[in-house]
């Protein structure tokens, strides 16, 4: 049987969008035969970054005119009837009043038309089309994009024509799609997933990873369905043909004569009936190929089939307003029981689906072999996919309780190829036997080898012995002998010093004497050239000479944009001489939570970790998001930091607020090492509110809560007295990840110090 080539639309239905988005989705598929013949199927996506009040309505208005002006113009081919109707769209938009976006904004469209098995793309700003054949993903139009709409004089409209074969998909989208979640995702899920199933899939992925306005996608799939075929009507055969046989010796011949008679005048009449028609119809079209005619205007023709049909309509609801009462209670019984059981089977089975394929995917890394071990990174693109699965599977409907043997699984795979190590936490001292109400903060390491922390609420320093898990005030508000020391606010240790920032803006050192916790307490002689803000968010130190005990002190002053550096008197009085700025150009440093300075400087903001060297940030270095924040762990906010001192090597700790972890990174660029996540049975990486790194052949972190301080051995909690392999790290390997690392570069010999 012939067969005929089909496009099958999907795209995500409208209550499932974001009420944010300005996007607008438009299909259109002709429903008469000559229409679709001639102009083909409209699919089009119209996109703005950032939303406005009036952008949804700007899209679809600019996406109707193109739709209306295409089929309506028939003065050229298909390619240039495109471009015709985008820029008629443009003028209308520079033109409406009503309809218009502000400075800086701009509407990227992209429309293709599908006829039989020729395809047409358009596109114009910032919009996307890719098309899928043979598992390849190509790019379309592949030429520079121009800007959006509206824009002053004709705009630079991009037209592709190729042929459209079985199997092709077609993804329209947004330019954010390809930017957030790779082509490689593009391409896995339109290949695998039917139209409708990848345009959502694609749309929950862009809203996972942040996506807040614009969402537009639309995919496209051509396949074969049967043609319909009209065949010749059989007529009968007259006798005087070769094929009649012998006449007909009928035993009546008068009466065969009478029929054969009255049949001929019929036939004649009808003949004449015909000629008479036709002349007419000739006539009459003569005339009004003779007569004036107007220019085309853009109006809408009713045909006949339309007509017809809006005649049909109107006699069936003059029927159906007889009748509404009987009409309104089937209806109400049909939707509150078939049409509810009927979505709800759709459910189930796309649930069952999704169930079926995170479970085949779970038996390709775990049955047979360790795939893991195997092919990482194979490993990590099933075991993601499975994830997705049976979150979909859950949306659906599948109970939680049904899935949770896979998720965990599933969830164990992913950690491993993510290098998560399971950690024992002990408790070393509770600060409630000082105060019942301590709020502690700020924790450091002292020169002594003790733990020095602020309690807030007491408003005093306390010193934490490790060795001896003991816990005592070493000073307080009010303290000092000519000038009292203000409530403490900001603490770091420098040299032989613990050094303590009060509410007032001066500044103290608390010396030890001894491992017992006695020591001296006095001022810090500082210069006042600069007056520091009340919004001083860190103080941190960096020893430059260590047989001195003479130290830099940095301070964090947002109101001078500047990292101030205070170099030491030469007895170690104090810091008498004017700061200067160590960043090389002034910058907003509001955002910079925490200082770690090892000769270079890591600066911790809102959701990633600065290296400045010589005053200039480290572009070779860069901490983001950890690799699980697309699946297992999404989100992340960095809140404290603390590293190895050895300069540009060894490992930086971030910790992370939302899931309670210690994520590791490479200190020389930045790389994902690993995490650390408290045992089950074991405290949690919970309210942190300070972190110190231990040094140690086997590294620990201590850390304090608002009234308890913990160790944290960072090494897994099943061995937790087992010694590390010769040769083993605390630091999960990299070997393990199936993450690209930098490769090293060699680093220069000499370099500017803190």
């Amino acid at each position: 049987m012939a067969v005929r080539l089909h496009t099958n639309p999907g795209q995500v239905p409208e209550r499932e969008r974001l009420d944010t988005s300005p996007d607008t989705v438009l299909v259109h598929v002709p429903s008469i035969g000559a229409t679709a013949r001639s102009k083909g199927s409209f699919y089009a996506i119209a996109t703005v970054r950032d939303a406005t009040p009036r952008a949804r309505e700007a899209t679809r208005s600019l996406l109707e005119t193109v739709q209306r002006e295409y089929y309506y113009d028939e003065s050229a081919g298909i390619a240039m009837c495109l471009e015709k109707a985008i820029r008629m769209a443009n003028r209308r938009l520079l033109h409406a009043g009503e309809l218009h976006l502000p400075a800086g904004h701009s509407i990227g469209a992209v429309v293709a038309v599908a006829r039989e098995r020729e395809l047409y793309v358009a596109t114009v700003g910032d919009a996307d089309a890719f098309l899928a054949r043979r598992g390849e993903l190509l790019t379309i139009p592949d030429d520079e994009r121009g800007p959006g709409l509206p824009t002053h004089g004709d705009p630079h409209v991009d037209v592709w024509r190729g042929e459209v074969q079985v199997g092709d998909v077609l993804l329209l989208a947004t330019a954010d799609l390809a930017a957030r979640l790779g082509t490689e995702e593009l391409r896995q899920s339109i290949t695998s997933l039917r139209p409708a199933a990848a345009a959502e899939h694609l749309h929950h992925r862009l809203v996972t990873e942040g996506a807040a306005g614009s969402d537009a996608v639309l995919v496209v799939e051509a396949t074969e369905v049967p043609a319909t075929r009209i065949e010749h009507r059989l007529v009968p055969v007259r006798p005087a043909e070769p094929l009649a046989g012998l006449p007909e010796r009928s035993p009546i011949p008068l009466a065969d004569s009478v029929v054969e008679g009255v049949t001929a005048v019929q036939g004649s009449a009808r003949r004449v009936r015909g000629a008479w028609a036709a002349a007419v119809v000739t006539l009459v079209d003569a005339v009004v190929e003779l007569m004036p005619r107007r220019a085309n205007s853009a109006r809408q023709v009713r045909s006949s089939l339309d007509r017809r049909v809006a005649e049909r309509r109107v006699a069936r609801a003059i029927l159906a307003a007889l009748a509404v009462i009987l009409v309104a209670g089937v209806g109400i019984w049909a939707t509150n029981g078939h049409a509810g059981r009927a979505g709800n089977i759709v459910k189930v089975n796309a649930g069952e689906d999704a169930l079926v394929a995170a479970q085949q995917d779970i038996a390709q890394v775990f049955g047979g072999g360790n795939l893991i071990k195997a092919d990482p990174q194979q490993a990590l693109a099933t075991l993601r996919d499975a994830w997705h699965q049976l979150a979909a599977a859950e949306r659906s409907g599948v109970p939680a309780a049904t899935l949770a043997s896979d998720r965990t699984q599933v969830s164990g795979g992913l950690d491993e190829l993510y290098g998560t190590i399971r950690t024992a936490t002990t408790v070393v001292v509770t600060a409630a036997k000082l105060d019942p109400s301590a709020q502690l903060s700020g924790l450091v390491l002292g020169p002594d080898g003790a733990a020095y922390a602020i309690d807030r609420t007491a408003h005093t320093v306390v010193r934490f012995d490790l060795s001896k898990r003991t816990a005592t005030v070493i000073v307080r508000a009010g303290s000092g002998s000519a000038t009292a020391m203000g409530d403490p606010w900001l603490l770091t240790a420098g040299g032989p010093d613990v050094v303590i920032l009060d509410r007032n803006g001066a500044l103290w050192r608390w010396r030890p004497a001894d491992r017992s916790g006695h020591g001296t307490f006095g001022p810090i002689v500082l210069n006042h050239s600069v007056t520091w803000g009340g919004d001083v968010t860190d103080i941190e130190t960096y020893l430059h000479n260590a047989d001195a005990g003479l130290y830099n002190l940095y301070v964090v002053d947002p109101s001078s944009k500047q990292i101030l550096r205070y170099a030491p008197a030469a007895d170690g009085s104090g810091f008498p001489s004017d700061p200067t700025g160590y960043l090389a150009t002034a910058q907003d440093v509001a955002g910079f939570e925490q200082l770690f300075i090892d000769g270079d400087i890591y600066a911790l903001g809102t959701g990633s970790v600065t290296r400045f060297v010589g005053g200039r940030p480290d572009t070779s270095f860069t901490v983001g998001a950890p690799p699980d924040d697309a699946d297992l762990r999404p989100g992340y906010r960095y809140e404290l930091v603390t590293a190895t001192s050895t300069r540009g090597e060894g490992t930086l700790y971030v910790y992370d607020a939302i899931h309670q972890r210690v994520l590791a990174f490479d200190k020389a660029y930045g790389d994902y090492r690993g995490q650390y996540i408290g045992a089950d049975g074991t405290p949690a990486f919970a309210d942190v509110r300070g972190m110190v790194l231990l040094p140690g052949a086997a590294p620990s972190i201590a850390w304090v809560t608002s009234d308890r301080l913990y160790i944290t051995p960072l090494r897994p909690a099943a061995s937790p007295s087992a010694p590390p392999a010769p040769g083993a790290s605390a630091t999960p390997r990299a070997t393990k990840r199936p993450v690209a690392t930098k490769r090293p570069t060699p680093r220069p010999t000499v370099r500017p110090t803190a």
